[in-house]
Parts: structure tokens; sequence; C-alpha cells
């Protein structure tokens, strides 16, 4: 557990859309989200003294300006005492808030800039893409000699989940149509028309049962947010976020190695979170859950205690995750109509989480929400980590 219930806040977030922007460079994505984050937190950026560049998978080069403070410099930030980029891909997210948030609780660090920008959407070529997907977390050995790749790692946990809870393709692809009602009120997603199950249905057949529209979308984007102590969050605005409970579990390297492949670890980094925060799923307002995939949507939302086993699909089937439903879900649209940034994805996801609490949401905000819980997980969804985050102290 964090231990940093009531102690850690974010105090201010910052977003450029997500989409095909082959004209933004990706160090603009960087710099706008972070001007936008310090603005919004009401600090001057020389009382930002540590800088955390989340990982960038599009570019090496790229990514070895952000291990050496190209960040900082671009900012022109003054007081800085350390730049240290945290990565753990998909659960970048959560990684990054909990050494933020450990930095100021102990009080190594007073303002923590937490950003990240990549551009999946067009910096990488064909071929680099389909090589990444192939290749990531996949073991070299035992996998890829075999044709794993992301979409039959889907197409696998589908098949199996569907047979071991009788949930239909109509139910499974009712997580896309659902993703969709939101990004539609998103200004800042990739995919902003509306969406049927009939139509996700008819696209091309990747990996059975997965068809494309089933997929995550690779786009360029960026975010980034401010933490700081509760105290001074407190000082700096009216509408901070407090860190209430996180918890995590590491299953696997290799997708043959998990034991379960329709529950992972969410269960038990559930409980950690939960009990932390001293709250349970009854108490949520919001659940901003990793997509990538919607059989991945489903089996957090069950294991984490919204729903029951095998009822995830006719939750989302009934319009209960919608706009205006009892559980809003994935309220920024997913990577799969946001759209995916890498480590970014989960970040997006994390930021709408702070952005709902904070009452910023605009035309999708959720009336009176006090209390998001949020999952992020990486490589071959090889962890499930799990944020209880809040506009009160539970």
């Amino acid at each position: 557990m964090s231990r940093l219930k009531g102690d850690v806040a974010v105090a201010g977030i910052g977003e450029v859309p997500t989409g095909r922007y082959p004209e933004r460079d990706c160090m603009d994505g960087c710099v706008i989200s972070a001007v936008q984050a310090i603005a919004d937190a009401g600090i001057k950026k020389d009382s930002i003294d540590f800088v955390i560049p989340c990982g960038t998978v599009f570019s090496s080069a790229y990514n070895s300006d952000l291990v050496t403070s190209r960040v900082v410099e671009e900012l022109g930030l003054k007081g800085i005492h350390n730049n240290a980029q945290v990565f753990s891909g998909g659960a970048s997210s959560a990684s990054i808030l909990k050494v933020a948030g450990s930095l100021v609780e102990s009080g190594i660090a007073r303002n923590v800039l937490c950003v990240h920008s990549d551009k999946l959407g067009t910096g990488l070529s064909g071929q680099a893409g389909i090589d990444l997907f192939a290749y990531a977390g996949i073991h070299r050995e035992w996998e890829v000699p075999f044709g794993q790749h992301y979409s039959s790692i889907a197409g696998l946990v589908t098949t199996r989940y569907k047979h071991e809870t009788g949930t239909t393709d109509e139910q499974i692809t009712a997580v896309q149509v659902s993703n969709r009602k939101w990004a539609e009120l998103n200004p800042n997603a990739m995919f902003r028309k509306p969406l049927t199950i009939e139509e996700v249905m008819a696209s091309k057949m990747l990996s059975t049962p997965i068809r494309a529209k089933h997929s995550n979308m690779l786009a360029d984007g960026g975010a980034a947010f401010i933490v700081t102590s509760a105290e001074r969050a407190r000082d700096l605005t009216d509408t901070p976020v407090y860190v209430l409970g996180s918890g995590g579990r590491v299953t696997h390297h290799s997708l043959s190695q998990e034991a379960d492949l329709t529950r992972f670890g969410y269960a038990d980094a559930a409980a950690d979170a939960f009990a932390e925060a001293g709250l349970s799923p009854k108490d949520i307002d919001i659940a901003e859950i990793y997509d990538s995939y919607p059989i991945f949507e489903l089996i957090a939302l069950e294991e984490m205690g919204f729903v029951e086993r095998g009822q995830g699909g006719a939750f989302f089937l009934e319009g209960r995750t919608w706009p205006g439903g009892e559980l809003p879900t994935t309220t920024n649209g997913g990577m799969s109509s946001q759209g995916h940034t890498g480590g970014g994805g989960g970040v997006a996801i994390l930021v709408e989480a702070f952005r709902q609490l904070m009452g910023k949401a605009g035309e999708r905000q959720v009336p009176d929400a006090r209390f998001a819980a949020v999952s992020a997980t990486g490589g071959t969804y090889v962890d499930a980590q799990i944020e209880i985050l809040g506009n009160q102290i539970s």
C-alpha cells in the first residue's frame, strides 16, 4: 500500500488533443501540457523542484532527451533538484503517481511536475508500429516465434472469458459503444462520431473474436499533472484531488505464465486500495478503467467489485456505464476512442479522473462526483494497478 492517504494531492492538470498530429512535435505536446498544468495549479514554474517525464516509445532519441532533462530546459525551470524518468508501460500512470506522492510525503520534493507525450499515431512507420506491438513484453524465445502479439493476446483472453462466463460478443462490444458515448463529449478525443455494435461487429477480424474496432487506436497525445502536499494544494486551488488509496499486483512477464487469464491481479490490488482509502466499490462515483481492448475493461470492472463475475457485459450493454448511467466508466473514451498514446494511455485516464473530481470535465462532467477508482496495467497485462482518488478525504 502507498500509505499516502490524505497527505498528497494533485493541484493542476493539462492535456493536448489526442489524434494524428504530424505537424505537432512531441516536445510541443509535452511542453503545452506542462504549461497548462502549471497554470491550472496556480503556481510559479520555478516552484517546481522535481520533474518526472514518463517514458516515450515512438523514438529512443526523443526518450533520451527526456531522460537528460530536456523538459527542464524547454520550460526554463530554475528550481529543479531532480529530473528522473519513471516508466512501466501502461501502468506508468500509477507508478508516477506513487513515486511523486512519496517524494512529496517524504519532504524530498514540494511540487512535482509529471508529464507525458508520445507520437504513436504519426511518429512510427507502419513496420515500426507492427514491431512494437509484436515484441514489447512478449517473450522472444517462447512466444514471439509462435506469432504471439497484442491482438492475439486479446483474442485468447476474450475467448477464455466467454467460455467461463457465457458473455456474448454483443456484450463485449458494448464496452466500445460505452467508451465512444463518452468520447463524443470529449473535445480532446481522437474519435467523436457515434459507434454502434453493428459497426464494430462488421469490422475486419483481427484475431478471433477480436475485430478492428475492438482494438485501441494508436495516436499522438500528451498530458501532465502537478503533485504536491494536501496542505499546499488547499492553498493553491479550490479543487484539489487527494490520493486516498493504492494497490498493485505484478503477476507475470509472459502471458503464458499468468495463472488465470480472466482475472489477473485486480481483486487483490483493489482490496488493498479500497482498504487504505476506507471505501468500498459502492462509494465510488466514477470508474476510470484502462481499456486497450474491451475484455480488459470488463475484467477489471468485475474483479474490482463493481459488478458480479460474468455480469459486466450486460452492465455495459444496458447503458449503466454511459453518460447519465449509475457508474460512469472510462469517461474520456479510453484508448479505443480518445486514443492509445503508449504509456500515456494510462496517464490520460488518470488525468481524466483528476479532471472529473475537479469539476472541470465540461459537457461530460459527472454531477457531484466525490470519489473515483482508476486502473492501469502494463505490457501483456503484467500487473494490475488501482488508485482511489477523492475531492474530499474519506
